[in-house]
């Protein structure tokens, strides 16, 4: 209604409302479309900023590279397709993106490039790798070239040079780019030269060489599986996620391990096999998102009208969530005991400090529940005591008294005795001292 009216402004205000709700693509896309259509490009490009953060998507960054490209800014362009590589290289639905970057990259090629400009680059790219054969930017660039000009051979012969150059340490950070390589292999492999023996080769190779022990690459692990439900090859595709499963447990391998069990139990009737699948998965301690592979388990065994055993699954769950809430409330019960013991023995004179203490220790045992212990803390509580104490004058005699709450904590009651001798002898020294005013 806002643009009908032609309060252009006040329709900016209105998309701007609507992103904090932080709405689906489609939202994102609306606003989009809007300033495109009054010709506000750096606002667009601002906006697809946003838009690819909330939604670190390939679509995502494929519009924006795409927008980019339309306007003739083709670096640009470029960043956005690198950015989105980076960040997306474990995403199990990356492989969109890296074949939308693969044809950008092609697209930039003008076809009959002349051989003496293929040569000189040739030469350039050369001397690169041959300095520093680790500068895997500058085999990419040549890569990039060779493919340009189309000749297998010869791309093949430079990414086996490529990849012949394993990095020095086994870090991921060493390894990251270097992985692309095999990737962009695998793919140009399948999709261009249609080899599929080939790119078999190329991800069995790729998985071999990677120190599993010291680091992982689930995409590949990933990729390789995908290419082998693509060439409707379920038992190799199964046992490439079994080998992953035993050397780099991870919740996106038993995701993909599960979805082609799942298919396999609806076509063949394999349930227990599915079953088994769940089951290793949820022991994993390390997965990053257990509670979903925990949800996936219970829904199946409902699907299957099994009750009995989605009760004894919930029971298992139940389980296995209250040890996770009683080791944390014994780390934080820890805590406050070596804070107490604290104020103790090395700062016994922070009396109201300690008391503090126990009085947020306390509420802590409440917010617990039934896995708190309030009587411990209770035991520990002070008794309150109104004490006087005297107020030096500035010749220092004492001359007034002011009241003061003290604390006497359970451990100290075997001190009272001695406290008892101490209150009767200030007493007779005051006493003596009046008397000694009235002579």
């Amino acid at each position: 209604m806002e643009q009908v009216l032609g309060a252009v402004a006040n329709a900016c205000k209105v998309f701007e409302l609507w992103m904090a709700w932080r709405p689906d693509a489609a939202g994102w896309n609306s606003y989009i479309k809007f300033e495109l259509r009054y010709g506000e490009i750096e606002r667009v490009r601002a906006i697809f900023e946003r838009f690819v953060a909330e939604h670190p998507q390939s679509h995502t960054f494929i519009l924006y590279a795409k927008f980019e490209m339309k306007r003739g800014e083709v670096e640009r362009a470029r960043r956005v397709y690198e950015r989105a590589a980076d960040l997306l290289a474990d995403d199990e639905h990356a492989e969109v993106l890296f074949v939308a970057f693969a044809e950008f990259e092609e697209s930039l090629v003008t076809e009959g490039i002349e051989d003496a400009i293929v040569g000189k680059r040739r030469f350039q790219y050369e001397d690169e790798v041959r300095k520093n054969p680790l500068n895997y930017d500058s085999w990419f660039d040549y890569i990039r070239l060779e493919e340009s000009v189309g000749n297998k051979d010869r791309i093949r012969e430079v990414y086996e040079r490529a990849i012949a150059n394993i990095p020095p340490a086994e870090e991921k950070r060493y390894w990251q780019r270097y992985i692309y390589l095999w990737i962009n292999y695998a793919l140009y492999e399948e999709l261009d030269a249609k080899d599929m023996e080939r790119t078999k080769e190329v991800y069995s190779e790729c998985l071999k060489l990677i120190p599993h022990k010291k680091l992982t690459f689930s995409k590949m692990w990933l990729m390789a599986a995908q290419f082998e439900i693509r060439q409707k090859n379920l038992k190799a595709a199964r046992r490439i996620l079994g080998n992953a499963i035993g050397m780099a447990p991870k919740g996106k391998i038993f995701k993909k391990y599960i979805e082609i069990e799942l298919y396999l139990e609806k076509s063949l009737g394999e349930t227990d096999r599915a079953r088994s699948i769940y089951e290793l998965a949820i022991a994993q301690s390390a997965l990053d998102t257990p509670e979903v592979l925990w949800k996936e388990y219970l829904q199946f065994e409902i699907d299957k009208n099994e009750f009995h055993r989605t009760c004894e699954l919930y029971e298992r769950l139940l389980d296995r969530t209250k040890d996770l809430k009683i080791e944390q409330v014994r780390r934080c019960r820890a805590v406050f005991e070596r804070a107490f013991e604290y104020f103790r023995t090395s700062a016994p004179e922070l009396k109201e400090e300690r008391a503090m203490l126990l009085e947020e220790w306390l509420n802590k045992e409440v917010s617990f529940g039934h896995v708190g212990d309030v009587t411990l803390v209770q035991k520990k509580a002070p008794r309150k005591v109104k004490r006087k104490r005297p107020v030096p004058s500035e010749d220092g005699s004492t001359t007034a008294y002011e009241e003061y709450m003290d604390y006497i904590f359970p451990d100290e009651v075997a001190l009272a005795p001695n406290l008892k001798i101490l209150e009767a002898a200030y007493k007779w020294k005051k006493q003596k001292t009046d008397d000694t005013d009235d002579d």
